[in-house]
């Protein structure tokens, strides 16, 4: 194993790790490093890898929004809501860094449905985006995982 390709395995780990903590663009680390690689190696079958590995990343950046996006709107639970705890998921994450972000996020999805729907109902509405946000992340990280064993692959046969 070469150094490139030491330091190619360190960065798509960093990204990986960034799509559970989201301090890093994970994905875009990921396919950013396996661009570079497929770029210094020059083969065929290097950019064949970035492809399939690009694939990966698009496919599972495409469903991670599609999916649980879907399921929250089937249990009523608005856009708008979302966004709010997206608002204050960013600035918790200046407040109290990357603990504020999960922090901000659950306390705005709270404070957005309490106001619209009231104490009682506002609970399970937060536990809905939650469970939302956690199969997102799921889904990212596995096509993440699956575009860094396609690089795996491609370094085990690229001579």
């Amino acid at each position: 194993m070469t150094l490139t390709e030491v330091l190619i395995a360190v960065l798509i780990a960093v990204g990986i790790v960034g799509i559970v903590v989201p301090v890093l663009p994970g994905s875009i680390l990921v396919l950013g490093a396996i661009l570079v690689w497929a770029s210094e190696v020059g083969t065929s079958t290097a950019w064949m890898v970035f492809a399939v590995a690009a694939t990966f990343i698009v496919l599972g950046s495409v469903v991670k929004y599609a999916l649980p996006g879907r399921r929250l709107k089937e249990v009523g639970v608005p856009r708008s809501t979302l966004l709010f705890g997206g608002a204050l998921g960013f600035v918790g994450f200046f407040v109290v860094p990357v603990v504020g972000l999960f922090a901000g996020f659950v306390l705005g999805v709270y404070a957005a449905e309490r106001r619209r729907v009231g104490g009682a109902a506002a609970w399970p509405a937060t536990v809905h985006a939650l469970k939302a946000v956690g199969v997102s992340i799921f889904i990212e990280a596995v096509a993440a995982v699956l575009a860094a064993l396609t690089w795996v692959v491609g370094v085990a046969v690229t001579p």
